[in-house]
């Protein structure tokens, strides 16, 4: 499994309440979410990512409340991959849960720049940015987590186990 794209980055704890502020958490719906996706912290972010693109963060990504709404945005929004030195925990964990891809990386922000090309090979957990010829290593996906990301999400992963069975 792998992806490439362009980089966004952005410093540390960016919070949930800027990835995906307060006013707009009267819906679900993944569209309306990602048409406001990290405009309290970055205005241009909707009008500039396409599918497939990256972001790259500091330290404590998705620090803040509990709410998946989060992570649905960023992921609605075409962003394949967050790579950050570290993750809020329950951030972390709702993002595996609705299918982003997620890597921990301590070295990966301060050698890529925004704008950057980045691919990711999630098997190795080897990100290599392209534009500069460096790399960088993160822990691989275990088998069960590459499922889980490539099936959409806990929810699909476990229905299409489930149907399986039948």
């Amino acid at each position: 499994m792998q992806t490439k794209g362009t980089v966004f980055r952005y410093n540390d704890n960016v919070d949930t309440d800027v990835i995906i502020p307060a006013r707009y958490l009267n819906t679900i719906d993944p569209a309306e979410l990602a048409a406001h996706c990290m405009e309290d912290i970055d205005a241009t972010f909707v009008k500039r990512v396409k599918q497939g693109d990256i972001i790259v963060a500091a330290k404590n990504f998705g620090c803040g409340s509990s709410r998946e709404h989060a992570p649905i945005a960023i992921k609605a929004a075409g962003i394949s991959c967050v790579i950050a030195q570290s993750f809020a925990r329950i951030f972390y964990r709702n993002a595996i849960n609705i299918g982003l891809a997620i890597l921990e990386c301590p070295d990966a922000h301060d050698g890529i720049a925004a704008g950057d090309t980045v691919s990711v090979d999630f098997d190795t957990g080897k990100i290599t940015n392209v534009t500069k010829g460096t790399t960088f290593q993160a822990a691989p996906f275990p088998p069960f987590m590459k499922e889980l990301i490539a099936g959409g999400g806990l929810v699909p992963y476990v229905q299409a186990k489930l149907a399986a069975k039948k």
